[in-house]
């Protein structure tokens, strides 16, 4: 079987290339803030009202 008798695949790697990185970068951004807003701003809230607190206490 002759090498040029086998239809070249162009164009696939490319593509194949883009969806990864919108799906990496969009996955990413949603977990991203997934985690700033579900886990560490909530976390930081309650530091700083455990702080707050142990201040009034000591002004009091």
């Amino acid at each position: 079987m002759p090498v040029g008798s086998i239809p070249a695949i162009t164009g696939k790697l490319r593509k194949r290339l883009i969806l990864d990185l919108t799906v990496a970068l969009g996955g990413g951004t949603v977990l991203g803030y997934g985690y700033w807003y579900g886990v560490h701003i909530p976390s930081v809230s309650r530091r700083d009202a455990f702080y707050a607190k142990l201040q009034s206490e000591r002004t009091e």
